[in-house]
């Protein structure tokens, strides 16, 4: 392929959270998928894109910091190479105060492009990760960049931000980085559901369009396509020091980024003299490592269905499965009609009780009054075998659709032989007392404040 300069990128965005360090690591994962050689910049003291990476600028060496505060160190010894084709510097939290250590350099500003210009010829692509703020970090990078990305939401008060973020060039292209320009706008977490959505979508077309030809840092600007669509994967990623390539490479964002990537890597090279057949198209490398990679996942994935299906969905697993389930309901049926059988015969035995009892016990002895004649006790009859049997029989024969009435409280019951006479037991007419009603006690309401109220009790007179 023919041989180009790097194109340098600075992502850049004043406002927080709007997905720069997401864009810097995806868009240039891709340019390495592409086979290009891809350099990221990691800038912002909270080192955001090295952890993304699965680096830890604090155990990996030398990194941001030392490049711009030791004079000695060099460039190449800081770099890291992360995956095929893509190296990272890597930052600390250190590098927050680089600012105040490079106070009282002359060229603090061009530190970074001075020690780059040994490694430019290394890399295809180079994008920095700027931190949301405009000092000596952010400076370096916009001096290291030839143009300006700015990722962003579709909201109004992002627009507003932009319009600050153009003076900002324009006050750069003015002194420090004359060759510095706006390239144009990412638009992340995209929703085009959203009529908001559209309608700043529309304005930024048109701002653009209206300063084409006018030879501002913005002349020739666009919002760059697609835009990368609302995805929790984006998000899920960093937690695994992975790519969205290496955690969900086929979701919407994977696909957004890689689109986007693509026609970045195209527009540079077809403005470069590149084949319109072979820009943007990825090596014979970077190609041959593709299908490699597809066919280890295909196996993977294959490998793992066979272990489901092998493991849980057979038709002999399915069958013997059912075949349980039958056993365990008619075992179940089982169950419950012996259940229902002993407490068939639980209410049968309760209900014939108070019969056997009267019909078994002897009367109990009268108590005669003192200095009477006293009555002699009756022997009791010993009842006969058949009308024991018939008892017994009628206990453990009953069901509960024979389960004998209760016996009402007026009828008499008959004695046995050589019993007293049975005592006929009938309902008390006298009506039953009705319990008075619990008092509720009243409640008034406290004149010195509208919410507050008082219980009194019930009867008691209100106060005037």
């Amino acid at each position: 392929m023919t041989q180009i300069p790097p194109r340098i990128t600075a992502l850049l965005n004043q406002k927080g959270g709007v997905g720069k360090t997401t864009s810097t690591v995806n868009i240039g994962a891709a340019m390495a998928l592409l086979g290009r050689r891809t350099l990221l910049v990691d800038l912002d003291p909270q080192s955001h894109l090295s952890l993304h990476l699965g680096v830890d600028g604090s155990s990996v060496g030398v990194t941001a910091y030392e490049a711009l505060v030791d004079p000695d160190c060099s460039l190449r010894d800081c770099l890291v190479q992360v995956r095929d084709n893509l190296w990272l510097l890597p930052s600390t939290t250190d590098l927050a105060g680089a600012e105040t250590e490079l106070a009282t350099h002359p060229d603090r500003n061009r530190i970074l492009r001075a020690k780059f210009d040994a490694v430019k010829d290394d890399f295809d692509f180079v994008l920095v990760d700027c931190p949301p703020s405009l000092g000596v970090l952010t400076l370096n990078g916009l001096c290291l960049a030839d143009e300006v990305v700015v990722p962003m939401q579709a909201q109004f008060l992002a627009m507003q931000g932009l319009t600050k973020l153009l003076e900002t060039v324009q006050l750069l292209v003015q002194g420090l980085n004359p060759s510095l320009k706006l390239a144009g706008v990412v638009l992340c977490m995209h929703e085009t559901q959203t009529s908001h959505s559209r309608e700043v979508v529309q304005e930024l077309a048109n701002f653009f369009e209206e300063h084409v030809g006018s030879g501002l840092p913005w002349d020739g600007a666009k919002v760059l396509t697609p835009a990368i669509r609302r995805n929790i994967k984006l998000a899920e990623a960093p937690s695994f020091g992975q790519t969205i390539y290496d955690y969900a490479p086929w979701c919407p964002g994977a696909i957004d980024y890689r689109a986007l990537a693509e026609r970045f890597v195209r527009d540079w090279e077809l403005a470069h003299g590149v084949a319109d057949a072979q820009a943007g198209k990825p090596t014979a490398a970077a190609a041959a490592a593709a299908v490699a990679a597809a066919a280890a996942a295909a196996a993977a994935a294959t490998a793992t269905a066979t272990a489901i299906v092998g493991g849980r969905f057979t038709p002999e697993t399915a069958a013997a499965a059912r075949a349980l389930q039958k056993k365990r309901a008619g075992a179940s049926r089982v169950v419950a009609g012996k259940v229902d059988g002993a407490d068939a015969v639980r209410e049968t035995t309760s209900a014939a009780t108070p019969a056997v009892v009267r019909a078994v016990a002897p009367a109990a002895a009268p108590v005669s009054n003192p200095g009477s004649t006293p009555v002699p006790t009756p022997v009791p009859t010993p009842v006969p075998a058949s009308a024991a049997t018939s008892v017994g029989t009628a206990v453990h024969a009953a069901t509960p659709a024979a389960v004998p009435a209760p016996a009402t409280p007026s009828a008499a019951i008959a004695p046995m032989p050589g019993s007293a006479p049975a005592v006929e037991v009938k309902p008390s007419t006298a009506p039953r007392p009705t319990p008075a009603p619990a008092a509720t006690p009243e409640v008034d309401e406290d004149a010195s404040h509208p919410f507050r109220r008082t219980p009194r009790a019930g009867g008691e007179p209100k106060a005037n």
